[in-house]
């Protein structure tokens, strides 16, 4: 059967922390020996004639039948968590099987959608799809924790349960080294984990991007005058948010004549030096010169909530005169309109 394609998990925003080196045999396995298996089995405590035993409940081994790996079948690797990546979803790990619970039904709509399109973009194969339903060909997963090339088919669904709206993904089938396996409780764990996780990191991508998109629009018409600061003192006021102006200003202040040398947003502040523009650009904005000289200067940005303050300050520190801060309201509005028009 045909694999539809490889997913690198180191590519994909995946990440399988790995806390040694070696082969990949080395990283799923113990370091020490497993001498431990050759420990002789337990026999029953033989008391002292007329010994009263005593039982404390805080150590009481559990009775049952348990089934799992041993010795170099025990997986030490940690746990691969669900991303949480997406607002107001809670992941739910059940029998291998992960499941996203939503609060609204349009929000299972956009995560669905992106589930979709996430298959699309990396050449997921469909072998079923119903509106609620989609059933996957193989996937194959490389990663230098196996030792081989693995391949897994999955199962994803949308499912309501007690007003919730779930995203269910379930892996069904499960290769090693292009043969078929039974598939294990691990396997489940882990690759229902991956698989989700690319969905999620896709919606968060899909959620930057719009939110980078709103601020351009946001910064297109940003409304420059001359106020003051909290103390008083003047400054120019741009009324948009902070971190909306801050995205624009790489491109902003160069339009203007300032090389920028050093920037800190976390601070507020941007080092540039200024030459004066030729004439001719003087002439395509509108707007007269101003009369500040050649030189290193500091830009310094305060975060006042919907607005930013914007000051200046010349290489020793002192701050430009409040007249050429006014000359520079027109010049950054004129720019500023400008670059929304190409």
């Amino acid at each position: 059967m045909k694999l539809s394609h490889q997913l690198v998990l180191s590519s994909l925003a995946v990440f399988v922390l790995t806390a040694c080196s070696g082969n990949a045999t080395q990283r799923r396995q113990a370091k020490d020996d497993f001498e431990y298996l050759d420990t002789p089995a337990l026999e029953e405590w033989k008391m002292a004639e007329g010994a009263e035993p005593q039982f404390y409940t805080n150590y009481q081994i559990p009775q049952g039948d348990y089934a799992g790996g041993i010795g170099k079948e025990v997986d030490i690797r940690p746990p691969q968590q669900v991303l949480e990546l997406i607002p107001g979803a809670r992941a739910e790990r059940k029998q291998g099987e992960t499941t996203l619970w939503l609060l609204r039904e349009s929000e299972l709509d956009t995560v669905w959608a992106t589930a979709m399109k996430m298959l699309q973009e990396q050449n997921i194969g469909i072998r079923e799809q119903t509106a609620t339903r989609v059933e996957t060909d193989w996937v194959t997963w490389s990663s230098e924790d196996e030792d081989v090339e693995l391949g897994a088919r999955y199962e994803i669904d949308r499912v309501k349960a007690g007003g919730r709206h779930g995203f269910k993904i379930a892996l069904i089938d499960w290769k090693e080294a292009g043969k078929e396996m039974p598939v294990t409780a691990l396997n489940k764990e882990r690759y229902n984990a991956l698989m989700t996780n690319l969905v999620t990191a896709r919606y968060d991508l899909d959620l930057r991007e719009e939110a980078q998109r709103k601020a351009q629009e946001l910064v297109k018409h940003i409304p420059i005058t001359m106020g003051s600061d909290r103390s008083g003192f003047p400054v120019i006021i741009a009324r948009t948010p902070y971190n909306v102006l801050w995205q624009r200003l790489p491109r902003l202040l160069p339009n203007m004549g300032f090389t920028i040398e050093e920037r800190n947003q976390s601070q507020g502040t941007i080092k540039a030096k200024y030459a004066s523009p030729d004439d001719q650009f003087w002439t395509e904005i509108g707007v007269k010169p101003i009369g500040l000289s050649s030189g290193t200067y500091t830009f310094l940005f305060g975060d006042l909530g919907n607005r930013t303050s914007i000051n200046v300050t010349d290489s020793s520190g002192k701050p430009v005169e409040e007249e050429l801060l006014k000359d520079m309201v027109p010049v950054l509005s004129a720019v500023a309109g400008k670059n929304n028009q190409e």
